[in-house]
């Protein structure tokens, strides 16, 4: 796959929109990096709670998806189909510290 600049996005308990630029090969990847990136940030002032969803924006082609924290996690936590999305999915464990 290639590697993709996206722009992610969320809102914190009080409504306030958060927004950061990542490179990742996959839509979970740019959901790891930031939610990794939002979990060690002042503004959030709960570090174990998670947004519900988040807003990620790939650029070129410019493509818009909704991503469920919950369907991530549910993802994150299943085995793996092939050997490639193992190792995927153990990357982005460590990444995140699961």
């Amino acid at each position: 796959m290639a590697v993709r600049t996206c722009k992610v996005s969320c809102r914190d308990s009080r409504g306030i929109e958060h927004a950061v630029e990542v490179t990742a090969e996959s839509l979970y990847e740019a959901v790891a990096q930031a939610l990794q990136l939002f979990g060690d940030d002042d503004w959030n002032q709960d570090p174990g709670r998670s947004p519900s969803a988040v807003v990620v924006r790939i650029k070129q082609p410019e493509v818009k998806h909704t991503v469920q924290v919950r369907d991530f996690v549910n993802w994150i936590d299943s085995a793996g189909k092939s050997p490639a999305e193992m190792a995927l999915k153990i990357r982005l464990r460590n990444m995140l510290r699961r």
